[in-house]
C-alpha cells in the first residue's frame, strides 16, 4: 500500500492501527530532527518526545490529496513544534548562577545608568559599572538570547539568513540556525557586541552606536564587514 492510499484509508476508518503503521514508518524523521536541537538545554528524550506527538498530530493534518509527500510536510511541523517546545519552557532551560547574577546586574546598571542620563550606556561603562570585563558583559547579554536571522540591516545588505547558501534539503535549513551560531563564535568581541545590539535586542544603528560609543557611520561599515565575514565562514561551515 502506497503512502497516499494508506493515508486516505486512515482518514476513512480512524484505524488506531493504520495510525501505528503510519507513525512507525515516519519516526525515523523525529529522530533525526530531535537530534538537530541536542546540546541547547533540554534532554533529546524530552525533544524526541516533543517530536513524536507533533508527528502523531501531524499525521490528523496531513491532506495526502495535495500531492506532496508527508516527509516533506512533517519535518517543518515538527520543527516548528520543537522551538515553540523551546521558547515556551524557556525559563527551565537553567544557566549557570554567575552568568544569571550578572545578567541581573548588568541589566539593572544599564537602567539606573540610562535613568541617570538619558544616554544608553555603552558596553565599556557597563563593564566598569559591574566590576567585570567587556566580554563578560557581552557574553551576559547574549545568554538565553536569541539572534534574529531574518532581521534586515538598515542599508538592505541583507540578513543573516541571506548570507546562508540555499538548500533544498529540509534537514539541512533545520541545521542553518546551528551553523550561523559557530559562525558568530569566529567573530571578535566588538564584532559581537554589534551583532547582540542589532540582531539579538533588535537596535537601530543609531542605537547600537550610541550603545557602542561609536558614529552611526562605522557601525554601518562594520556591520557590512560582519556580513562579509559571516558569508565566508558560513560557505566553508557548510561545506563541512
Amino acid at each position: 500500500m502506497d503512502e497516499r492510499e494508506l493515508f486516505g484509508r486512515y482518514k476513512q476508518t480512524h484505524d488506531p492501527a493504520l495510525l501505528n503503521e503510519i507513525v512507525e514508518k515516519n519516526l525515523c524523521i523525529a529522530a533525526m530532527i530531535a537530534k538537530k536541537f541536542v546540546g541547547r538545554g533540554v534532554e533529546y528524550d524530552d525533544l524526541y518526545q516533543v517530536a513524536s506527538l507533533a508527528l502523531v498530530k501531524g499525521v490528523e493534518r496531513f491532506d495526502e490529496t495535495k500531492g506532496i509527500r508527508f516527509s516533506t510536510f512533517i519535518t517543518p511541523t515538527i520543527a516548528g513544534e520543537i522551538k515553540n517546545y523551546f521558547r515556551d519552557h524557556s525559563r527551565l532551560i537553567h544557566l549557570p548562577r554567575r552568568v544569571t547574577e550578572l545578567r541581573s546586574r548588568v541589566r539593572a546598571a544599564a537602567e539606573e545608568m540610562f535613568a541617570a542620563t538619558g544616554v544608553d550606556p555603552t558596553v565599556s561603562e557597563i563593564a566598569q559599572k559591574v566590576g567585570a570585563s567587556e566580554e563578560e558583559v557581552i557574553s551576559a547579554m547574549e545568554a538565553g538570547g536569541v539572534v534574529s536571522l531574518d532581521r534586515p540591516t538598515e542599508d538592505s545588505s541583507g540578513t543573516l539568513m541571506d548570507i546562508v547558501p540555499d538548500s533544498d534539503d529540509a534537514f539541512d535549513k533545520i541545521e542553518r540556525e546551528d551553523v550561523v551560531q559557530r559562525a558568530l563564535k569566529e567573530l571578535s568581541k566588538t564584532e559581537r557586541a554589534l551583532v547582540s545590539y542589532r540582531y539579538g535586542m533588535e537596535l537601530s544603528q543609531t542605537e547600537t552606536a550610541k550603545r557602542m560609543n561609536v558614529s552611526q557611520m562605522y557601525v554601518s561599515r562594520l556591520e557590512r564587514k560582519i556580513l562579509e565575514k559571516l558569508r565566508t565562514s558560513l560557505k566553508k561551515n557548510m561545506a563541512e
